[in-house]
């Protein structure tokens, strides 16, 4: 049996990163015919499509789904493999600050437990948590920042990332809320309901509404706030709901304790899934320092998951 040609563990790791034929074409320098050959190779060497057509857009297989991380993986390990050999990092001695751009909802979940880690194995090191009030590789590619923490958006082929958790969206109410005595909550319940929407750009639609659209259905949006944490406030005086990331909520008073002040349900209709990644500029690819942060991010978040679900 002959070995695969690992060079298609390259390309493979664009095309899933991108979910585009043109844009891991542009990621690694070659045309968008000689990516659709790669292509077609991968799919006669794994079997499956891995990419399929979508209206316009392309869209990955359930089996690129569930790859797509262990991809990431394996590409980052073989390219630690052949990097050149450098002098140790020395954390006790580093001293350096971090510029991590995330958003509000990423720092209260993360922020203080890994501020506590990167203190403890690196004292004089310092975590600068920038805003985040749109997506854009700008500050990445300016340097103005170390790392991007959130979902990709048009960051450019050039820019690295890896996944860093899956994450989906949940409904909160104000604990006490007539939909929090309700054994099952049904879309045309969730939707005679006011809500509060969260957007920077103060859009009133997003995934739900087309989610609710095909079953004949609108909801009633009486707020448009520009931050997770102002919708959850809002929620939580009233009687509108709220759309939020479920990370965002590792912190908030949720549940059934006494000291629970929001309700949190999941949507009665079928949205699309988040992926939160960090990304990095390809320059810091190779810088000791910048590797020890990243697996330190993505441990933090792990065990940060392995915790609450233990």
């Amino acid at each position: 049996m002959t070995d695969p040609d690992f060079n298609l563990l390259i390309a493979l790791d664009a095309l899933l990163s991108l979910g585009s034929v043109a844009g891991a074409a542009r990621r690694l320098e070659l045309s968008a015919s000689a990516m659709s050959r790669t292509l077609s190779r991968l799919r006669a060497v794994t079997g499956d499509p891995l990419l399929v057509r979508a209206g316009r857009n392309m869209v990955l297989t359930p089996y690129a789904e569930e790859i797509r991380e262990r991809t990431q993986n394996a590409v980052f390990e073989a390219r630690a493999v052949l990097r050149p050999a450098v002098s140790e990092l020395s954390l006790a001695t580093l001293e350096r600050t971090f510029t991590l751009r995330a958003n509000e909802g990423f720092v209260e979940a993360f922020g203080a437990v890994l501020i506590a880690a990167a203190a403890q194995a690196a004292p004089f090191v310092r975590l600068c948590f920038a805003p985040k009030p749109e997506k854009s590789s700008k500050h990445l590619r300016e340097g103005l920042v170390d790392l991007e923490i959130g979902v990709l958006g048009e960051m450019g082929p050039e820019i690295r990332l890896q996944t860093l958790f899956r994450d989906r969206f949940v409904a909160v109410v104000r604990k006490g809320h007539p939909l929090e005595q309700q054994n099952e909550i049904t879309a045309q319940q969730y939707a005679a309901c006011g809500h509060v929407v969260a957007s920077r750009r103060g859009l009133l639609t997003g995934p739900v509404d087309q989610a609710l659209t095909e079953l004949g259905l609108e909801r009633r949006v009486a707020a448009v706030v520009p931050s997770f944490p102002a919708a959850l406030a809002v929620a939580q005086a009233s009687d509108l709901v709220a759309l939020v990331p479920a990370s965002f909520l590792i912190h908030q008073p949720v549940g059934n304790g006494d000291s629970a002040t929001l309700y949190a349900f999941e949507l009665p209709v079928k949205t699309q899934g988040i992926t939160v990644s960090q990304m990095w500029h390809p320059r810091l690819e190779a810088d000791a320092a910048h590797r020890w942060l990243r697996q330190l991010v993505l441990s933090v978040v792990k065990q940060r998951f392995a915790t609450i679900n233990t």
